[in-house]
């Protein structure tokens, strides 16, 4: 590190950490100096793709597996997650679709937890913003409020998408996503291999391909192996931020940090720093996601040009989210769902839903003794999303009886979704949340606290591209 004090102090560079600074760099001045402490290395998309093929690598001693950076204490789960430059936009599968504006307001529309302190007006430009900065493909038409054309053109429908969307229109829209669906600057175009999580080629936005330059600014100093673990705070102001790199304990001091790290990380940091908020690492979660296969009787489903071409928004809003919760249908491409039968092969389509969730504070981490490594338990999913999955099953049938349905095939619940949301909770009362509306500590006022982890309460659909506005809103209304 070239000082020992710097302007900007930030932790992590993932989709949080790395809009913060696209915006936070546009609206400071030359003179700004700017440190970034991240936890992994560089470890660069070539390579990742040799250790997916099997081969060996002099980058994979970069390599920490999830399963030893927490202790997941309920088997049942699991929570993929990379580190390294870029964090999680080396494993997502880009899916962007917006929140709905009700999933800002559950507590006045429906009476479920905590309207968020915020609403969609306030995140729209953002939302704009970070659909331009990762060249989002996405369709003319959505039920979200939006205006013009995305980024990229919309992906391609299969036979089954055609049905659906003449059916239901603005319902059931081409997925907005940051798989390309044409080639652009760094990125080629969606081969539709169904192995986004490393991409064989480079057609799903990240952080390394993104061209959005953050990393390159000569405000900028970014060092890596650096294991942040704790903060100092002195009479309400964070002072310092500690962290192991190569084995040693060092510290850095900073007018304003920024924790930019997973949930996980952020909820364990401000935990281990002696965080007394009630809800500090409460309410950690996730969607909650199943498959449903359905056998198509005498039709091919041919056709789709990604991974997940489409979103049904059929059983999403609604007076029933008083009762139980919204479902995103995300209808996939992928090649390994096909039947086994003489003549019938492609006569399938897969359907995966997608299940908001609430934040239950039996679902929280907690430090250790090993500082680095916290605790996670996530007991149990709420009555209120295991309802929504009877509702679920009762409707599907009628809502696909417009296509030439033979059966449906319910799979188990998925143990992940890819995502980590809750642990440091948007608020605008301190008493019933972590940070404020532009996520700054409610009690450190020099210290911001970014990503899912803020989220108020869960939505079904993917938090991705919300994180990433959230995070250009933040800035932008701090500086």
């Amino acid at each position: 590190m070239k000082r020992d004090f710097y302007d900007l102090v930030v932790v992590g560079t993932g989709f949080a950490s790395s809009f913060f600074l696209k915006k936070y760099l546009s609206k400071v001045g030359k003179d700004k100096e700017v440190l970034v402490l991240e936890r992994g290395h560089f470890y660069p998309h070539e390579e990742r793709l040799k250790t997916k093929r099997g081969e060996e690598s002099p980058y994979q001693k970069y390599e920490e597996p999830w399963e030893k950076a927490i202790n997941n204490l309920s088997p049942y789960k699991k929570w993929p997650f990379t580190t390294g430059l870029g964090g999680c936009s080396n494993c997502w599968w880009g899916c962007t679709p917006r929140f709905m504006p009700t999933d800002f307001k559950m507590k006045s529309l429906y009476g479920i937890e905590q309207d968020w302190p915020i609403d969609y007006n306030d995140l729209d430009q953002y939302y704009y913003e970070a659909e331009d900065l990762m060249h989002v493909s996405g369709p003319e038409g959505t039920p979200f409020p939006r205006t013009g054309k995305y980024p990229l053109p919309a992906h391609e429908f299969s036979l089954v998408d055609k049905i659906l969307h003449k059916t239901y229109g603005n319902k059931y829209i081409s997925q907005p996503t940051a798989r390309a669906s044409r080639a652009t600057e760094g990125r080629n175009q969606c081969m539709t291999s169904s192995t986004c999580d490393t991409c064989p080629v480079n057609a799903k936005f990240t952080i390394e391909n993104s061209k959005i330059g953050v990393y390159e600014d000569e405000r900028v100093e970014l060092v890596y192996g650096a294991q942040v673990y704790s903060l100092e705070i002195a009479n309400n102001v964070v002072k310092k931020v500690y962290f192991i790199q190569d084995g040693k304990e060092k510290s850095i001091g900073g007018e304003l940090i920024v924790l930019g790290a997973n949930p996980f990380f952020n909820s364990n940091i401000l935990l281990n720093a002696g965080d007394t908020s009630s809800l500090l690492g409460k309410g950690v979660g996730e969607q909650l996601g199943m498959q449903v296969l359905i056998y198509l009787d005498g039709m091919s489903n041919a056709g789709g040009s990604t991974w997940v071409n489409a979103n049904g928004y059929m059983l999403y809003d609604g007076d029933h989210r008083k009762d139980y919760a919204a479902c995103l249908m995300e209808v996939s491409n992928a090649p390994y769902y096909i039947r086994l039968e003489r003549g019938k092969y492609l006569n399938i389509a897969s359907i995966r839903l997608l299940f908001e969730d609430v934040p239950l504070n039996v679902n929280y981490v907690n430090k250790t003794s090993n500082k680095l490594v916290p605790d996670v338990h996530h007991v149990e999913r709420s009555p209120y999303t295991l309802k929504a999955i009877e509702n679920m099953k009762e409707k599907l049938p009628g809502i696909l009886s417009c296509l030439p349905v033979e059966k449906l095939e319910y799979l188990e619940p998925f143990p992940n979704e890819g995502h980590i949301i809750g642990g440091t909770r948007m608020s605008s009362d301190p008493l019933l949340g972590v940070v404020d509306k532009h996520l700054m500590h409610h009690k450190y006022r020099n210290l911001m606290v970014l990503g899912a982890g803020a989220f108020t309460t869960y939505s079904a659909s993917n938090p991705t591209l919300t994180l990433s506005a959230l995070s250009l809103f933040a800035a932008d209304k701090t500086f």
